[in-house]
């Protein structure tokens, strides 16, 4: 076990979870320089109420951390949780206005942002460097003495529900570190844990997740059932643990106190605390869940990711995993097909913070609305953020939403009024003090395939490196025998909403899609035939496979689908001018589909060649079969003498109806009198799932 201690603490050094002694004594100073501000601004409250310059000096007023910093966990750049403490006759509007433009003056705070609207209101900013949360609370106390103990629960008589959820912060730390067995083990094992849940994107108590508090506890919990184990078992019973663990039942660290402050508090009496999806109360009064903010979906990721955990921690027990596959980052963007983008923007740097952070702590509202709705089984936000293009957007942050539907089979899904009213309720809250002119909030439905256009590429790196995979694997005509072809096209039509004025009406997009479900083998296809004529029928029984019939998508995908429709249809062309070149009707599509069965072997290729064929029969009409034929025999003329040319890009010749986009595809969508792609229309989004 020490050994695996040993490991984990070096598995753990790339990741700057510890740092050096000059940058602790930074943190120090910076400390020090918030500490004494507060003094100053409590002094210069006291006189701007007329009181004597000797009682205002001597009121005090003191700073006093909590977190990660106080629990001693805290990694390399990390924040620093403070609470600013004062006597009774400084109020918080006080705090919010006076103090934050105190702390603007500063020429070492930058990005300093106020959300007082939070349900722990707090104070965003960075001091020379160094991140810092700050929260105030308000005694019942003449004067604040330097050695005051916020363990008392005298303090919180007469205080409002702001100030004892603010002092909570401090109580519960000091109140965990008290309770731990072996205080070296507990930070060991919560630092990796931290770790972790950071790399796994399940950090985050404002998003739903768990915040490094409930973390903390849960790390605790489990040193006081292993008082004697060292670091590395810690983290392996942590998640053993709690993967087994009763989520009807609450974490607790110390029996419950009762006091008669008459403090609202989470209590096992009370059916709405019980019914909390999950349940880890801070050990201190009046007890709280820190969990509160936990939906269906982030409960579903936060036991997959233990249960992932458990595994992988087995494994290295066995000796064969390694504590860095733990912390593997997770592959958000490759792990889901559907995804919702929410765009916050602005056009100036007036009150943007603000903007951005009041629409931070309103995210988890969306979530709780879809879900809702009974078609989805997640709605995953990412706890990262993406800024938009420095250039063209250089006041806009965006979050996106992965979706997993119970099912996507005859899915007719409106979310217009969801989307319209949550964004509605921002611009409602944000009135009058943040909202400005030019601030709105966009709102748009996206496939996995269409988010490069709004990420870096380091985020598309992983799902970059499946797709490579992906496409290195080719089904042999010897694996025909053995399983049946599949092809599978995708439509997509992406929809794109902006946050209008009051009185704008909304609009809605159809969005007909079905994405290919990438699986680990090949060997198994599953076929699922919508439309079969006679003909295929045949092809069918003498193959002994089965071949997905969908419509064809113009829209790109991960493995560059584009090129390969117009490749895949080139050669349809090909087959189809050489197949009828002895024959005197070169105009009949029946004897050209005989002749590709005839001449083609069962091949990927194939497949897309009989699909583009049978969708061109089938959306035939009786009025327009003769003009569709000759488009398309122009289409097909001017691909064979590209081809001839050894042109890698090819594009037909225009025409009086001819294509916009130099696609294939689209000439033969517009040649056959199929539906146009829908113009985007503002925070509308309507999917149209068909399986």
């Amino acid at each position: 076990d020490i050994k695996l201690t040993d490991a984990l603490k070096q598995a753990m050094t790339p990741f700057d979870v510890i740092e050096s002694n000059d940058e602790m004594q930074h943190r120090m100073n910076v400390l020090a320089k918030v500490n004494q501000l507060v003094k100053q601004w409590i002094i210069d409250v006291s006189l701007s109420k007329n009181m004597p310059a000797s009682i205002a000096n001597s009121v005090g007023g003191n700073v006093f951390t909590f977190g990660s910093y106080r629990l001693g966990v805290h990694t390399k750049g990390a924040d620093i949780d403070a609470l600013c403490v004062a006597p009774r006759h400084v109020d918080r509007n006080s705090f919010f206005s006076s103090f934050a433009d105190l702390l603007k003056a500063q020429a070492e705070v930058t990005q300093l942002t106020v959300v007082e609207d939070a349900f722990v209101p707090v104070i965003k900013m960075i001091f020379d460097g160094i991140e810092m949360d700050m929260l105030f609370a308000r005694l019942g106390l003449q004067s604040i003495p330097e050695s005051l103990d916020l363990l008392d629960l005298e303090l919180l008589r007469n205080l409002d529900m702001k100030c004892v959820r603010s002092l909570n912060g401090c109580r519960v730390t000091d109140a965990i570190l008290s309770l731990v067995p072996n205080a070296d083990s507990f930070r060991t094992a919560l630092r990796f844990i931290k770790l972790w849940a950071k790399r796994r994107g399940i950090y985050s108590n404002v998003l739903g997740y768990l915040g490094g508090v409930s973390w903390a506890m849960l790390v605790a919990r489990t040193c006081q059932l292993y008082p004697n184990a060292v670091g590395a078992t810690i983290v392996q019973k942590f998640f053993l643990v709690f993967n087994q663990w009763n989520w009807q039942q609450p974490v607790l660290l110390t029996r419950m106190v009762e006091s008669d402050l008459n403090l609202n508090g989470w209590t096992p009496s009370n059916f709405s605390d019980r019914s909390q999806l999950m349940q880890i109360i801070t050990p201190v009064y009046p007890h709280q869940n820190s969990t509160f903010n936990v939906s269906k979906s982030t409960k579903t990721i936060l036991l997959e990711e233990i249960e992932r955990g458990l595994k992988i921690c087995n494994e290295i027990f066995l000796r064969n995993a390694k504590w860095i596959d733990v912390v593997e980052p997770a592959d958000f963007f490759g792990r889901y097909k559907h995804y919702i983008v929410l765009t916050a923007k602005a056009t100036s740097d007036d009150k943007y913070k603000e903007w951005i952070g009041l629409v931070e702590s309103k995210l988890r509202k969306l979530v709780l609305t879809l879900e809702r709705n009974e078609y989805f089984d997640i709605v995953h936000i990412n706890p990262k953020s993406y800024p938009g293009d420095s250039q063209n957007e250089p006041y806009a942050i965006r979050w996106f939403y992965g979706l997993r539907f119970t099912s996507t089979e005859n899915i007719n899904l409106d979310l217009t009024k969801d989307i319209s009213q949550f964004v509605e309720t921002v611009k409602m809250q944000a009135a009058g003090k943040t909202l400005r002119d030019g601030m709105n909030i966009e709102v748009q439905y996206m496939k996995r395939k269409q988010l490069s256009q709004f990420l870096p590429q380091s985020a598309l790196k992983l799902k970059k490196r499946s797709q490579s995979q992906n496409s290195s694997t080719k089904l042999s005509s010897g694996n025909v025998s053995n399983s049946s072809d599949r092809v599978v096209s995708e439509n997509s039509q992406s929809t794109k909403g902006s946050a209008a004025g009051d009185g704008e009406s909304l609009e809605t997009n159809s969005l007909n899609e079905e994405e290919p479900q990438t699986k680990e083998s090949t060997d198994k296809v599953s076929a699922d035939p919508l439309e079969l004529t006679k003909k295929n029928e045949q092809t069918n029984n003498a193959n002994e496979s089965a071949v997905v019939d969908t419509n064809i998508s113009a829209a790109a995908t991960e493995n560059n689908v584009q090129d390969r429709k117009e490749d895949s249809y080139i050669k349809s062309s090909e087959t189809l001018e050489s197949s009828n070149s002895n024959e005197k009707d070169k105009t009949k599509l029946n004897e050209s589909e005989d002749n590709i069965q005839e001449k083609l072997p069962m091949s990927i290729e194939n497949n897309i060649t009989k699909l583009a064929t049978d969708n061109c029969k089938r959306s035939l009409s009786d009025q327009e079969a003769n003009s569709s034929q000759e488009k398309r025999m122009k289409v097909e003329s001017q691909t064979l003498s590209d081809d001839s040319n050894d042109k890698r890009e090819r594009e037909p010749a225009s025409n009086q109806n001819s294509i916009h986009d130099g696609s294939i595809e689209k000439e033969l969508l517009d040649s056959e009198g199929l539906r146009s792609v829908p113009s985007i229309q503002k925070n509308s989004i309507r999917l149209n799932l068909k399986q």
